[in-house]
């Protein structure tokens, strides 16, 4: 048995995944405490994980009145790397000192691409590493950066070019700090200019990366040790039962069509909530929302409108004819793995990414940038999701494709002989 830490920063569309790992490790044998931030903590350990914790509130970054506006820029690199800067720097010491706090004993360390200090403090402690993602993170010439407008006719030069530029960018920005920390804290030699990107290469530290290769295939160029799994999915969750209101909505009519922006806040929530309101009225169709972060919230709601707190998506998409959402990688891996039509609206970060790949892969109809959602485009989304038979059939054979996967367990085979 290992002493496993996982080391998860973000928000719940990205911890829950990691929790879906831990639970796979744990149940192969090893001991796995779970690094994450305190709104989480409830939800890491009634999962039966250890938990530790890290630094920070994400709920509290994505409400802030200059996040929203840099969510606005969409895919805009500068504007992430701005927001970068402001929201992560402040804090960057206490996060290294929290993950270093959390990796006390542990025989392997598993990180999120936002804990890479995780890496450093491997190589203090002598135990081995891996990155694990959500999201293609290294280098390639099959596609550009996540980061990066997807521009095709630029070829694999540029692909690769924007993978150095996006890492240089997070890379310069916080070296300085950084360094100063390896030196002050942990007691050994800080990085040089271009950082250790190289050196993970040269030593062939394994990532995993949490997402099917019928979505996103593993590029040719990528070695033998970077390792696309499937999705990490967590099921249902134990003990969790849907209120008698939910099933009493879903059971008197045709499926709705869900409508949740996750831990995105627009810089309306009233008016975002009178649009879809709006476009479901055009099209006809009944609609389930889910508050999350978005500020969604509203009474006297149509009858062919309810509203719900919090339903995990693995039981609710399947019973859904339609998901629409922010394109964050969980919540993009649970509509697709459910089978059904997916409707992205992009706000930022990796979001665009996803969003561009479900339409290419003809599972969604052309994504609609949050800047430009309007009730009149949402209907005609909608209405194409629904009706469009190719794209129902395409979103349906996926959807077996990916649940055929088990994700967890090949990640947990990988690591397990990384180990022993």
């Amino acid at each position: 048995m290992a002493n496993i830490t996982v080391l998860a920063v973000g928000s719940r569309g990205d911890v829950q995944p990691y929790v879906a790992l831990g639970l796979g490790l744990q149940s192969a044998g090893h001991h796995v405490r779970l690094a994450a931030h305190l709104p989480f903590k409830d939800f890491v350990e009634r999962h039966g994980l250890e938990f530790a914790l890290l630094v920070g509130d994400p709920q509290a970054i994505v409400e802030d009145s200059r996040v929203r506006a840099t969510m606005q820029s969409g895919r805009d690199p500068i504007a992430f790397l701005r927001l970068f800067k402001r929201e992560g720097l402040p804090q960057l010491e206490q996060l290294n000192n929290d993950i270093l706090f959390a990796c006390h004993g542990a025989d392997l360390i598993l990180y999120s691409l936002l804990a890479a200090a995780g890496y450093h403090v491997a190589q203090k402690m002598g135990v081995p590493c891996m990155p694990i993602v959500l999201q293609p993170f290294s280098r390639t010439r099959a596609f550009p950066n996540l980061f990066i407008p997807s521009r095709p006719h630029l070829g694999g030069t540029f692909n690769y070019l924007s993978h150095v530029g996006s890492e240089q960018g997070f890379w310069q920005a916080l070296r300085p700090r950084y360094n100063r920390w390896l030196k002050d804290v942990l007691g050994i030699q800080p990085e040089g200019f271009f950082g250790p990107y190289r050196r993970l290469y040269q030593q062939r530290v394994p990532f995993l990366y949490g997402y099917s290769r019928h979505v996103v295939p593993k590029p040719a160029d990528w070695p033998d040790w970077y390792h696309v799994t499937g999705y990490w999915f967590l099921g249902n969750e134990a003990g969790w039962r849907p209120p008698p209101d939910l099933l009493n909505f879903l059971g008197s009519g045709p499926p709705p069509v869900y409508i949740g922006f996750g831990s995105m806040v627009g810089g309306d929530p009233q008016s975002a909530l009178q649009m879809v309101l709006e476009a479901l009225e055009i099209t006809g169709q009944r609609g389930l929302l889910l508050r999350g972060w978005g500020g969604l919230s509203g009474t006297d709601l149509p009858s062919n409108v309810h509203m719900a707190a919090s339903v995990p998506h693995a039981w609710l998409f399947p019973r859904v004819a339609a998901v629409v959402h922010h394109g964050g990688s969980g919540t993009t891996a649970a509509g697709l793995g459910a089978g059904v039509p997916s409707i992205l609206i992009p706000h930022f970060a990796d979001q665009p990414f996803w969003a561009d790949r479900v339409h290419t892969l003809g599972l969604s109809p052309a994504p609609i940038p949050r800047r430009k959602l309007s009730a009149d485009r949402l209907a005609h989304a909608i209405h194409a999701a629904l009706n469009d038979q190719v794209l129902r059939e395409k979103a349906t054979a996926l959807g077996e494709q990916i649940r055929a996967e088990d994700g967890v367990a090949r990640a947990s085979e990988i690591i397990h002989r990384h180990i022993c």
